[in-house]
């Protein structure tokens, strides 16, 4: 078969780009799929609503049982002698991917799945829900993430108070600027894809992305935690650190708390930012 030197150099991208982009892609006209209007800053009307209480009880329960399950398992492997006798690092991963994999695909349908104030902040920046919904969502979460804890503690108090309880900290050798690096590019990576997971267009376009939506974040998760547990214990969920830090309580906990807040909210913010103004090109204004 002879070779045209015009496929040879255009290669991928032979066929241009028709679709127009910066805001002349949000033409309504041109769109195939329906994106909801941006969320309202504060929308009162939520308050005497039972889905909003509903969904901010299913973000609670979702938080209770991931650090229920996560923090358990990061005191069975402490607890052991010798890391073969136990899943180590790689099951500790398993245990936060695959918890916020079954949790995402239980509570999308009520709260959005989102079991993570971080999650939550960002998808506030792209206007996904209002100011009313997000700080609920954070204060449900928060308290979720504190029973969760507190009842491993209360399971095996000795264990806890002496293996650390699962409280986030810069391990020995890393700096601060270390842990906050990693807790900023660790978030990125998670919100930028629940933002792809979950977007408007490419659930429309594929019949299959809206199911298969939290298998990514819970991998995105399970990656994470990979590369960063050596760092700072991988934190990337402000409420899954405070909760661990107030039911252990102690110095070392406290420490860098701020790491694991500020990290994750600019790695949030930073995410919604590249995925609405340059992978989607949605303009800062709402067109008149």
């Amino acid at each position: 078969m002879e070779w045209k030197e015009e496929d040879v150099r255009v290669g991928a991208n032979r066929f241009s780009e028709r679709q127009p982009i910066g805001t002349a892609a949000q033409s309504e006209e041109e769109k195939d799929y329906h994106e909801d209007p941006p969320a309202p800053l504060f929308e009162p009307g939520e308050l005497s609503s039972w889905s909003f209480y509903r969904a901010g009880i299913a973000e609670f329960m979702a938080t209770f049982l991931f650090l229920y399950i996560t923090i358990l398992t990061v005191m069975g492997v402490s607890k052991s002698t010798t890391k073969c006798s136990t899943v180590g690092i790689q099951g500790i991963a398993w245990a936060f991917g695959g918890m916020i994999f079954a949790l995402v695909y239980c509570t999308a349908g009520i709260s959005g799945g989102h079991i993570n104030p971080a999650v939550t902040f960002g998808l506030f920046l792209a206007r996904k829900l209002s100011l009313t919904r997000g700080v609920f969502y954070i204060v449900m979460q928060c308290l979720g993430a504190i029973c969760g804890a507190g009842v491993v503690k209360g399971f095996q108090k000795g264990l806890y108070e002496s293996k650390g309880g699962g409280a986030n900290a810069v391990a020995q050798g890393y700096t601060k600027g270390s842990g906050l690096g990693a807790e900023i590019v660790g978030t990125f990576v998670l919100v930028y894809t629940v933002f792809s997971a979950t977007d408007a267009k490419r659930n429309a376009r594929d019949s299959h992305v809206p199911i298969l939506a939290p298998l990514p974040i819970g991998f995105a998760v399970f990656l994470v935690h990979l590369a960063t547990i050596p760092i700072t214990g991988t934190g990337i969920n402000p409420a899954r650190s405070l909760g661990a830090a107030i039911i252990y309580n102690k110095d070392h906990a406290w420490h860098d708390h701020w790491i694991f807040w500020v990290g994750p909210f600019i790695g949030a913010a930073l995410a919604a930012m590249y995925h609405q103004i340059v992978i989607r090109a949605i303009p800062f204004k709402s067109r008149p």
